[in-house]
């Protein structure tokens, strides 16, 4: 456990007799940075692997068809459809690099980047969304973003060499087609006659081509280098992350009904430190006057909040009710450039 810190040493972080001060957050945040980064590397090593597993297919598959051998035209395009199970297991892995990404482009423009440049303070609500990424993961990117830019960026490629090797086996291996007749007859794939191959082949292409046009302006990815959509940053307003929206831990607003008003007030304040309003209610039924607290929490705090309260006062009455946003002390300022008493 840290010791108490000095007079002189601020104290950032305080949890059940736990003191942690500025330097010790920092490096707390350095260690959890270089671990994002190790996550992110391992599944940045994976995508390049499904990358070269669609390479060397491609590459075995057009020189069996082009060999000295009579080897039909399946045989690429089975190997069409193997390259596009490769491009669905690439999206996967590209949606799980995204979000360990996301954490690390988080601490890099509003922790690192922050300590250069004015107001030299994160963006408000850097650390709920950090939170939250740590508490409830999720993907940032959708499906669609990740299938669309992979193909953009690697498979479209590949896939137009296969299509490009297809045309050039039927066409010209082993002997040249002078006729349109002879190139559907050669498209033939068993009882499959060739004018519905060569349709499956053109539709199944363009479709590719369709979903890779359409998805280009889905830009959540984090982990890529993206052209900076939204407005401009002024001068005197804070340089927020461009490429991430804000996550936040659910709030709540907590009422609880208690015999004990100024014990429980004083615990909440001291354990949890969190502001609390005291009321003063009557109850109908009973006539009797019972105290009202009123306090916001997020919901990680209601485990610390239901604890305090059974011990204070254990026949307590508590509503808890979510709140759409809170603004002010402990939560997020009024305004983007209020500093943080």
């Amino acid at each position: 456990m840290s010791e108490p810190p000095l007079p002189n040493q601020e104290e950032v972080w305080t949890y059940r007799g736990y003191h942690i001060k500025a330097s010790e957050f920092t490096t707390a945040m350095v260690h959890m940075f270089r671990a994002e980064v190790a996550r992110a590397n391992v599944w940045r090593q994976r995508l390049d692997s499904t990358t070269n597993w669609a390479v060397v297919a491609t590459g075995a598959s057009i020189s069996l068809a082009f060999s000295e051998q009579a080897v039909s035209h399946l045989v690429i395009a089975l190997n069409t459809l193997l390259v596009t199970l490769f491009l669905t297991i690439e999206a996967r892995r590209y949606r799980y690099y995204e979000l360990w990404s996301y954490r690390v482009r988080l601490m890099e423009t509003d922790f690192f980047a922050s300590m250069l440049v004015p107001p030299f303070k994160p963006a408000p609500d850097w650390a709920e969304s950090l939170a939250e990424s740590l508490l409830h993961p999720d993907f940032s990117v959708s499906w669609w973003e990740a299938v669309g830019r992979r193909y953009r960026l690697n498979y479209v490629w590949i896939f137009g060499v296969l299509g490009l090797a297809w045309l050039g086996k039927v066409m010209l291996h082993p002997t040249p087609a002078f006729s349109w007749s002879d190139f559907i007859e050669r498209s033939t794939v068993g009882p499959v006659p060739g004018e519905v191959v060569v349709a499956l082949g053109v539709g199944f292409n363009l479709a590719l081509l369709v979903m890779g046009f359409m998805t280009r302006h889905l830009t959540q990815a984090s982990g890529e280098v993206l052209p900076r959509f939204g407005q401009h940053v002024g001068e005197h307003e804070h340089k927020k992350a461009w490429f991430r929206p804000s996550r936040k831990r659910q709030q709540v607003l907590v009422i609880v009904v208690t015999t004990s008003p100024e014990e429980m007030g004083r615990a909440i304040l001291k354990e949890m430190n969190r502001g609390v309003t005291a009321l003063l209610g009557k109850g109908l039924y009973s006539g009797k006057r019972r105290a009202v607290l009123m306090t916001a929490l997020t919901v990680t705090e209601l485990t610390h909040l239901r604890e305090v309260v059974a011990k204070t006062d254990s026949h307590a009455f508590v509503v808890i009710s979510p709140a759409r946003e809170i603004l002010g002390s402990g939560f997020m300022p009024l305004l983007e450039d209020e500093e943080e008493g």
